[in-house]
């Protein structure tokens, strides 16, 4: 026979076991909730670039910009890309020029205090910039790629609302990721250290888990419906590359993959 001590006991358990299953539906769904978050905010991403369908259909893209320095120098950046095989900067500043070519398996930089000869990259610079093969965009089917993303929340750029989402490559060196919470442009990329741009090489004295910003703005449509961002600057130098000229899906040389021209 019960006594009310024992119904009393009774009753508190019970009351303890719905709160522990109310906290895991909490969890559960605050967890879902996340990731369905991302996800929109990511197809939403794709939408304002032109769509799946056109991203999935870029196969190669060339551009070409100027960037005016302070001191009034000009640097212009020739830009080729073959998407999963080939990345190509040929930069020129008046001294001199830079070429860096990244391939699917490997990777050179020209270096002009020695006359332009090219050397190879370090292995670890080429799986650095392996992202940079994807035309289309880490997010475009990152899952499927063996990429991870979380939302961080939103954070102003400026004055900017943006989504704040920490994509992990497959190579695992992650990305920060500032989308534009009204256009869905990205607006900002963070990254550590120098070794997905400038050919692997830390720029000054930035060691490797300094973070570096690029900003993109000026986002527009070309005639065949795909979106770019005209204009890119890289942390506080002020120095913008607007780029002058972008073609999408057109033939590139083979010579383009080696070192040389």
């Amino acid at each position: 026979m019960c006594t009310t001590e024992d119904l009393f006991l009774q009753h508190q358990l019970n009351q303890m076991r719905k709160i522990l299953i109310s906290f895991a539906i909490l969890i559960f769904s605050t967890i879902a909730s996340q990731a369905q978050t991302v996800d929109e905010v990511i197809s939403k991403h794709i939408e304002a670039m032109g769509g799946l369908d056109k991203l999935k259909s870029l196969k190669s893209l060339y551009m070409e910009g100027v960037a005016v320095m302070q001191n009034g120098n000009e640097i212009i950046s020739k830009i080729y890309r073959v998407q999963d095989k080939l990345l190509r900067r040929e930069i020129e500043f008046g001294m001199g020029s830079v070429t860096v070519i990244v391939t699917d398996k490997e990777g050179w930089s020209s270096n002009p205090r020695s006359g332009g000869a090219f050397e190879p990259l370090p292995k670890e610079a080429v799986e650095a910039q392996q992202l940079e093969l994807d035309i289309a965009g880490p997010f475009v089917d990152y899952a499927a790629k063996g990429h991870k993303v979380e939302l961080l929340g939103k954070e102003n750029i400026g004055t900017t609302e943006t989504y704040k989402i920490r994509l992990t490559p497959k190579t695992g060196k992650e990305i920060i990721y500032f989308i534009d919470t009204k256009d869905h442009y990205i607006v900002r990329q963070t990254v550590k250290g120098g070794g997905m741009f400038g050919g692997g090489q830390n720029r000054g004295n930035q060691g490797a888990d300094a973070e570096i910003n690029i900003n993109y703005s000026d986002y527009k449509k070309t005639p065949e419906g795909y979106v770019f961002a005209n204009s890119l600057s890289m942390g506080n130098s002020g120095n913008n590359m607007s780029y002058e000229k972008i073609e999408v899906n057109k033939p590139v040389d083979e010579k383009l993959y080696k070192p040389g021209k």
